[in-house]
């Protein structure tokens, strides 16, 4: 991966650093505000973005939202000590793929990173309240509009399995799987993977956590 770092705290960010780059992943850049955050993600390109929120010039809220405006393709996953909702909910509406807070291991940041740049996002029980009050569509969509096949992927989806993983689970190729994934968002009107799930979520037709 080709990873970017955005943390006004020097020491974390130097340290992320040396155990992607033991594992043979480039940080490309490491800034120390929001600020920078944008004309360096537009200067290098990277594959994923890790953001924190709170920092001394420019918010990563803020940040994200821009770096989003400029090129859509960008994942941002914000990586903050805060776990308030209202932050979440901030967050995945300026253009974030996921939010982690501080006390997550390495692996478990590594993880959101890989599932990031494959495209796919991990929908966290600790913030499924936050993704159903962003749903921004309250129409009503029978479960009938779904073929069983197309609601085992949607499940699965929700439950954080990247594209390979649904398709290994379900011994169909990647292709089939995003084929079911185009068509779920045509039928349920969804932009992308978390806003499938936010609306499959908020009216009923998948579970998320236990």
């Amino acid at each position: 991966m080709r990873i970017m770092l955005v943390d006004d705290h020097h020491l974390l960010r130097q340290s992320l650093k040396r155990q992607f780059e033991e594992l043979g992943h480039e940080v490309v850049a490491d800034v120390a505000d929001g600020i920078s955050a944008v004309s360096a993600a537009l200067t290098t390109r990277p594959d994923v973005i890790l953001m924190d929120i709170s920092m001394g010039e420019g918010d990563g809220i803020t940040a994200c939202r821009a770096i989003m405006e400029a090129d859509a393709r960008q994942r941002v996953l914000m990586l903050t000590m805060h776990a308030e909702i209202d932050l979440v909910r901030q967050s995945l509406k300026a253009g974030a793929v996921g939010y982690l807070t501080k006390d997550a291991t390495f692996d478990e940041v590594l993880s959101a990173l890989n599932l990031a740049c494959n495209g796919d996002v991990i929908i966290s029980p600790e913030f499924a309240h936050a993704l159903l009050q962003e749903a921004e569509d309250q129409q009503v969509i029978q479960p009938s509009a779904l073929s069983e096949r197309e609601m085992e992927v949607l499940q699965l989806l929700a439950e954080g399995h990247s594209t390979p993983e649904i398709a290994n689970t379900l011994f169909i190729s990647q292709k089939t799987v995003k084929n079911h994934l185009a068509s779920i968002y045509e039928k349920i009107d969804a932009r992308d993977r978390t806003h499938a799930v936010i609306r499959a979520v908020k009216i009923g037709i998948i579970k998320i956590g236990p």
